[in-house]
């Protein structure tokens, strides 16, 4: 196709999808280097994408306000403005990477000549696309976006994850160090790993009681990161690691995080959305999972490390469960073994 002079790239949601699109951006600013590309997001992750250089104008949605039945005439005026900007822009290209009513819906709005996404997309977005491309089901995320970035000509050969530039040394991670390089640290000099004990589903979560057991294995001590919601559990891991842990949850931004993950030996997690930043990073992660299917969201690229139980009914996909064995009957021994044998 002829130099699109204006792409826009809708995948609003979430962390780790955000994450696995980032090669996209990259092959596709490098296919058309001159074209101005804009990306649609949901507030709460624009931190993850602001002043990146291979993007021109990030379009924020604030998704939960326009939920509040009490503003819905706010809401449809606020929609009624979105939508007249995008058509205003006169998109040469629309790619939708999320593939679901919502994002169809915004996709045709835009009133774009190209409209491209997945022939097998949910929700009846399919039908707005001038353009499908078959991605399939059980491969990596990052694999299936490139799909379409292929389908458009690009160079698919070599994955990269372009982030924009990381803040610089702030308070925060001087408290990381203060609490990595004290005189009680168990090795001296010796850095830090990152446990992630959160995820979106609450059959994804490995038991605070274990990472709290595992962190007081390990002989490095650890920083835990997560949002607001992950306090409790956070200072739960704190207090059964025999001092060995400290909570940054519910204290930095993404741009932040990123910066943490950056900084650290490896990472503990569950099936989360900074697994996936650490393995964009190229940090060693130690991903515990149970519901889920490595094989479509396991962290990407090699030298990763997936633990998970020998169980008949996993991945099963369920974000609800009577009994968690999937990952209940993963010990923090079992890890701590892993990740020893591993680091050798």
């Amino acid at each position: 196709m002829k130099t699109p002079e204006k792409i826009l790239i809708i995948k609003p949601s979430s962390l780790g999808d955000i994450v696995h699109s980032l090669p996209f951006l990259d092959v596709i600013k490098k296919r058309f280097p001159a074209s101005e590309i804009h990306w649609i997001i949901f507030e709460g992750f624009e931190g993850l994408l602001e002043g990146h250089p291979m993007i021109d104008k990030l379009w924020v949605i604030n998704k939960d306000s326009w939920k509040e039945i009490g503003r819905a005439k706010d809401t449809l005026s606020e929609i009624s403005t979105f939508v007249r900007g995008l058509k205003k822009e006169r998109f040469d290209l629309v790619i939708d990477l999320q593939g679901l009513l919502r994002s169809g819906l915004i996709t045709a709005a835009t009133g774009s000549p190209v409209r491209i996404g997945f022939k097998e997309a949910r929700e009846g977005s399919s039908l707005f696309y001038t353009k499908k491309v078959a991605g399939g089901r059980d491969i990596h995320a990052v694999d299936r976006y490139l799909k379409i970035a292929e389908f458009l000509g690009c160079d698919i050969s070599k994955v990269a994850f372009p982030f924009p530039p990381f803040k610089k040394a702030s308070s925060f991670e001087s408290i990381v160090s203060s609490f990595i390089l004290h005189p009680s640290s168990l090795v001296p000099n010796q850095g830090y790993i990152v446990i992630v004990p959160g995820a979106r589903w609450k059959t994804k979560k490995w038991p605070p009681p274990k990472f709290g057991k595992l962190a007081s294995l390990l002989p490095i001590k650890s920083v835990i990161v997560g949002g607001k919601s992950d306090v409790p559990v956070a200072d739960e891991i704190v207090a059964l690691s025999d001092g060995k842990s400290y909570s940054l949850a519910g204290k930095t931004d993404l741009k932040e995080l990123v910066a943490v993950i950056k900084g650290s030996e490896f990472l503990v997690t569950n099936d989360s959305g900074p697994m996936h930043i650490a393995a964009a990073l190229g940090i060693p992660v130690f991903a515990i999972f149970g519901p889920t299917d490595p094989a479509r969201t396991g962290p990407y690229g090699k030298g990763h490390t997936v633990i998970k139980a020998d169980i008949a009914c996993a991945p099963c996909f369920r974000k609800s469960c009577d009994d968690l064995k999937c990952m209940d009957s993963i010990s923090a021994e079992k890890v701590f073994e892993t990740i020893k044998n591993s680091r050798r």
